[in-house]
């Protein structure tokens, strides 16, 4: 049994059709046909969206993917048209929404790795590869791999595993021309990412990015780069200074929030039917300080 604890129903804004809620993002179509995306302060866990929120979580997650935006324009355009509160929004949603192209989006969950944890780390213990890609002898938890790896996978619904899969899956599903083009953007993108990251003292670990078929201003179909963009929900970070290789790395993310959920003061069984319990008001404070840590980080700017 997995999914929400306590599903939330839609807000009502004139003008605005609700077209679905995820795990964190609640979308919006307009009168224009555009797609409004509302960034809430939603966290998941282990296929679990608890019944708990983290303050600000939504406004970091949407100014930080509007910062990267910037970062990576002339690589991939990016789906937002706008940052202005449709007309009737509730307040709250100020500086946690934009306004994004309608693009046609690609089945698949654009992952890059440049470090080797997680179910890359679980996929090399037992065949030496990640997706299907051969990687040498030796490596362990935390390891910096030789380059970066494009290792995609299916997007899942809500409550399910994502799957890994290897790149001839991928072209099977869209194409040998959209999946070369998934693989050298999401590794370009990635790329850049990293170096920007590491100059302010984080390593990119992995990232998973969404792309979909836009037209951009030129009247051009083009892919175009879509939802949240190197956050801490979305990726790994780790700081550079406390990187050792053989053991689980500290982590800008909802670590902490994993690691009490997996605690005996939990008293919670993630195997089991009953869902996770709230979360104690020292473990959100300490989310959300480590959201904001990543965003300052990052951006060089005062969370305000």
């Amino acid at each position: 049994m997995t999914g929400f604890v306590e599903k939330p129903e839609p807000v009502q804004v004139p003008g605005l059709v609700h077209v679905h809620t995820g795990k964190v993002r609640d979308l919006y179509r307009n009168e224009a046909g555009d797609l409004v995306m509302v960034a809430s302060d939603r966290v998941s866990a282990y296929d679990w969206v608890l019944p708990t929120e983290i303050p600000d979580k939504g406004r970091v997650l949407t100014q930080l993917s509007l910062w990267w935006f910037d970062q990576l324009a002339d690589l991939v355009p990016g789906h937002v048209l706008s940052t202005e509160l449709p007309p009737g929004a509730p307040a709250d949603w100020a500086g946690r929404t934009v306004v994004c192209r309608s693009l046609r989006m690609v089945p698949v969950e654009c992952v890059a790795r440049g470090y080797l944890t997680g179910s890359g780390l679980a996929e090399y213990r037992e065949t030496r590869t990640v997706c299907g890609l051969a990687l040498p002898e030796g490596l362990e938890d935390g390891s910096e791999l030789p380059a970066p790896i494009f290792t995609p996978a299916t997007k899942a619904e809500v409550g399910e595993h994502d799957e890994n899969v290897p790149y001839e899956e991928v072209a099977r599903r869209v194409g040998a021309d959209t999946a070369a083009e998934l693989r050298q953007l999401t590794l370009a993108v990635y790329s850049r990412g990293r170096d920007i990251a590491r100059e302010r003292g984080i390593i990119l670990a992995d990232t998973k990015f969404e792309f979909g078929w836009g037209t951009d201003e030129d009247g051009r179909e083009r892919l175009m780069l879509a939802d949240e963009v190197l956050t801490p929900d979305s990726s790994r970070f780790w700081p550079v200074d406390q990187w050792e290789p053989g053991r689980s790395q500290p982590s800008f993310d909802k670590q902490i929030v994993r690691d009490w959920l997996t605690s005996p003061a939990a008293g919670w069984d993630r195997g089991g039917e009953v869902p996770p319990p709230e979360l104690p008001a020292e473990v959100v404070e300490r989310t959300r300080a480590r959201y904001i840590e990543a965003y300052e980080l990052l951006t060089g700017t005062r969370w305000s």
